[in-house]
């Protein structure tokens, strides 16, 4: 599988996944658009300022690296990883931090980015898929992945329609081997939890996770993890109702956090759900590039679903000021589209999102949720009805 490691030195094998990108000559002194790979093998477009960038990130991973090996050498291999469950985290995970200063210590170190070598098994911990796994026999995956092998379903039908479209071009993503693992664990899943079925944005979601993860078991636990206990229930269900929730969610909270923006936006008559549910689907994996996605998700198996309204805010914040000379809402879309496409530098991301944003709860997010959730199931409803009403007329 693309992105597998074999068992090499830590240290080197850091190195060697954080390669200097070195645009040729020409290019430089042109400042033409380059086309480059990133760590996890997507074609990337960019001027050389955007290479600059890049390369100054991934010397930053480097450095962020040996702290954590560091620690590891201090504080032994698995120093974040002891069973048992640290109350002041989000999620209910197998993460055990044993004192106060390791969980303080652990936090600032996912903010600043898990090195891609260590991510794979602090995520499978932190998430608690490792503790959903555990529930049930070693075999599961293998079983059910044998089980529902040749049925076909509406689910199944929509999977291989969407193989693919998911990452075309990627070098491993897009042949028969990438397409036949992601539809075993879209497949899978589908039958695991029928009520979701699948959806379309899950088959983005799956990708990435199969890039990121050392096998294609753990990426559908990752998946299980993130469908069951991460995100918000029904988001992903045929009517899609969690995720309408959240879109009411943070167009409340950029009505709060960013007002005179929102305003502007509403004399507009633009719909932040227009970008944002894409963003909140795929879980910023279509928008973002890949490495910023990933910082993203670092935070989001760590402190739960509310990074993504953290991210999606400072993205429209990121653009305040270019947003509110937009007087139409193709340039506002334009706007947001190339924003999230150049955003190479995934702590310019996250500072906006905590340090100019300000805090917002996982509390504070739940008590709007069920705000929200009464008026979304009116509008679904009332949708059903016209569309009974039109089934009936045409009979």
């Amino acid at each position: 599988m693309f992105g597998t490691q074999g068992k090499r030195d830590i240290a080197v094998e850091l190195q060697a996944q954080v390669p200097i990108l070195r645009p040729s000559i020409h290019a430089r002194r042109a400042n033409i658009t380059v086309k480059f790979q990133d760590l996890y093998g997507f074609v990337v477009e960019g001027n050389v300022d955007d290479v600059n960038v890049l390369n100054e990130v991934r010397e930053k991973v480097r450095q962020h690296g040996r702290v954590w090996w560091t620690l590891e050498a201090s504080k032994g291999a698995s120093w974040y990883l002891e069973p048992s469950v640290f109350e002041g985290i989000a999620l209910k995970s197998s993460l055990k931090l044993s004192t106060l200063a390791n969980a303080i210590t652990l936090k600032k170190l996912i903010w600043k980015g898990i090195p891609p070598v260590l991510r794979p098994k602090i995520w499978f911990s932190l998430s608690g898929a490792a503790k959903k796994k555990s529930t049930v026999p070693e075999s599961y995956y293998n079983d059910l992945t044998k089980a529902v092998e040749g049925k076909v379903t509406p689910a199944t039908r929509q999977i291989d329609h969407d193989l693919p479209r998911t990452f075309p071009g990627h070098p491993w993503l897009d042949t028969p081997e990438g397409h036949a693992a992601l539809r075993r664990v879209l497949v899978g899943y589908s039958f695991r939890d029928s009520d979701v079925g699948y959806c379309q944005g899950l088959n983005y979601v799956a990708a990435l996770l199969l890039l990121v993860m050392k096998t294609e078991e753990d990426a559908f636990w990752m998946l299980a993890v993130l469908l069951e206990n991460v995100l918000v229930r029904d988001c992903y269900t045929t009517n899609l109702s969690g995720c309408h929730v959240e879109q009411r969610v943070f167009k409340d909270l950029l009505t709060k956090k960013c007002s005179r923006l929102a305003a502007h936006l509403e004399a507009l008559d633009f719909d932040v759900s227009l970008v944002a549910t894409e963003w909140f689907l795929c879980l910023f994996s279509k928008s973002l590039p890949s490495e910023t996605t990933l910082r993203v998700w670092d935070v989001l198996f760590y402190e739960g679903a509310k990074v993504l309204f953290h991210v999606a805010l400072a993205i429209f914040k990121m653009k305040e000021d270019q947003l509110l000379l937009s007087h139409h809402v193709g340039d506002v879309i334009n706007i947001v589209q190339k924003t999230t496409h150049y955003l190479f530098d995934p702590d310019d991301l996250l500072t906006v999102a905590y340090d100019n944003i300000g805090s917002t709860t996982t509390n504070t997010i739940s008590k709007q949720r069920k705000k929200q959730e009464p008026a979304v199931m009116a509008e679904l409803d009332q949708r059903l009805r016209r569309l009974n009403s039109l089934h009936e007329d045409d009979k």
